[in-house]
C-alpha cells in the first residue's frame, strides 16, 4: 500500500469510492447544432431539464475547435511536465494571484494536484497605471512562462472560443427559464472570466487521497474538458450519491454553479 503525507488523506465518508457507470445514471448529453426552431426548442427543454434535475449535462458540436484543445491539451502537459524549479519562475504569491500552485486545499485537506491559473480579461478592463506595486493592477496581472513558448497565445484563444461558448449557453438556459436570450448575458459582459489547468500527477495511495475534494463552484457557469482517464464525479441531487461522468470524445462537461443559482430563483441548481 502506497504512503502519502497525512494532509492528503480524505476523512474516510469522503475517500474515493470506485464505481461503474450506470447507462440510467449518466448526466445528459446535449448536442448543440441545431438547424432549425424545432431543434433550437428541443435543445433548450434539455438543457433546463438537465439544469433542474443535475445541475451538470455534458455537450457536444458545442463550436470550440478540435485541434485547437488538442494543442491546448498538449502545451498544458508540456508546461507541467517541466521541472519544479522552472514551474515556480511562476508560481502565485501574496503578490500574484495567478500563476503556478501546488499546495492548495480543500475543505482543509490538501488536493493532489498541481494548477495553473489566468485571467481572461479585456485589456481594456485592466486599469492604467505606472506603479509596478499598484495591487489592483497585480491582482488583474497574469503571470505567463517563458515555456513552452506558445503558452500564452494558446492559452488566450482557447479561452476566447470557450468563452464564446459560455455566453451561447447563458442564452439557452436563459431560454430555458422563459426569459428573453439576452436576459442573462448583461451580468457577465464586460466581466473578467477564470481559466484553470489541473493536473494530477501518479497518486501512490488512489484510496486515501483526491485530486480534487467535495465543493461546490460559486460562479455562473464552469466550462470543463475532461481528459479520456476522468475521474470526476458529481452528487446526484436527488439522495447525494456520487456518481462518476463519463469522459466522451470532444465533449465539455457544464456546471451550474451557485451564481446561477441566485439569478435564477434557485430553479436549476
Amino acid at each position: 500500500m502506497g504512503e502519502i503525507d497525512p494532509e492528503f488523506i480524505q476523512e474516510t465518508e469522503y475517500r474515493p469510492k470506485f464505481k461503474t457507470i450506470e447507462a440510467d445514471e449518466e448526466i445528459p448529453v446535449i448536442d448543440l447544432s441545431v438547424s432549425t426552431p424545432s431543434d433550437t426548442k428541443e435543445v433548450v427543454s434539455k438543457i433546463g431539464e438537465a439544469c433542474k434535475k443535475w445541475g451538470f449535462f455534458q455537450v457536444i458540436n458545442h463550436g470550440v475547435p478540435l485541434e485547437l484543445r488538442q494543442k491546448i491539451e498538449k502545451v498544458a502537459k508540456e508546461f507541467f511536465d517541466q521541472p519544479m524549479e522552472e514551474k515556480r519562475k511562476v508560481k502565485r504569491d501574496e503578490v500574484n494571484p495567478m500563476g503556478y500552485h501546488d499546495s492548495e486545499h480543500t475543505k482543509n485537506i490538501r488536493d493532489w494536484k498541481e494548477v495553473f491559473d489566468f485571467l481572461v480579461v479585456d485589456p481594456t478592463l485592466i486599469p492604467a497605471s505606472d506603479d509596478p506595486d499598484d495591487k489592483e493592477l497585480r491582482a488583474m496581472t497574469n503571470q505567463w512562462p517563458h515555456k513552452p513558448f506558445e503558452f500564452r497565445e494558446l492559452c488566450q484563444e482557447y479561452t476566447r472560443q470557450v468563452e464564446k461558448l459560455a455566453f451561447k449557453l447563458l442564452e439557452l438556459i436563459s431560454l430555458s427559464l422563459g426569459l428573453p436570450a439576452d436576459r442573462l448575458n448583461g451580468y457577465f459582459k464586460d466581466q473578467i472570466s477564470f481559466a484553470r489547468f489541473n493536473h494530477y500527477p501518479p497518486c501512490p495511495a488512489p484510496h486515501l487521497a483526491l485530486g480534487v475534494g467535495r465543493h461546490k463552484d460559486g460562479g455562473a457557469l464552469t466550462v470543463l474538458s475532461q481528459d479520456d482517464v476522468g475521474g470526476l464525479q458529481i452528487g446526484r441531487r436527488s439522495d447525494g450519491e456520487w456518481i462518476p461522468v463519463k469522459p466522451i470524445p470532444d465533449a465539455f462537461i457544464i456546471n451550474i454553479g451557485n451564481c446561477m443559482q441566485v439569478l435564477s430563483s434557485d430553479q436549476p441548481n
